[in-house]
């Protein structure tokens, strides 16, 4: 199986910033991580701060399945909404930390009525538990 990885905004910033709710791991180490639990399997990685660079690469999608963390985008990119909403691949939104406990703003998201699923709180963990969906 062939997953894309779609990591959004800040996210680069991931082991860096707010270690309290994001972890230590480098998103490098992450995605690391990731591969190595599914070497069967083809994982790409992708990560932008820019809303269209990640509509381009939703739409321009290769995979069986996309396991997306837009980050702040979550909340209010109507764009990145539609193009999951334009593709055939099927899409679940991920985060790392359990947004519904957080700001009340944080649990408000335009992307998850056209994902497949969301998975949330459980680090980099989610990314997994996203992909393994599939293998379900």
């Amino acid at each position: 199986m062939k997953f894309l990885f779609i990591n959004g905004v800040n996210l680069n910033l991931t082991g860096k910033r707010e270690k309290s709710v994001y972890g230590t791991q480098t998103l490098e180490e992450i995605n690391a991580d990731i591969a190595e639990h599914f070497k069967g399997d083809e994982c790409e990685f992708y990560q932008s701060n820019c809303e269209g660079e990640i509509c381009t690469a939703i739409q321009q999608a290769k995979a069986d399945a996309i396991i997306l963390n837009a980050g702040a985008y979550t909340h209010y990119s109507l764009a990145i909404r539609d193009a999951i909403a334009s593709i055939q691949i099927p899409v679940v939104e991920v985060h790392m930390s359990n947004v519904h406990a957080r700001e009340e703003f944080r649990s408000k998201s335009v992307i998850s009525e056209v994902c497949k699923g969301v998975i949330c709180g459980f680090g980099k963990n989610s990314y997994i538990l996203a992909a393994e969906s599939f293998k379900l």
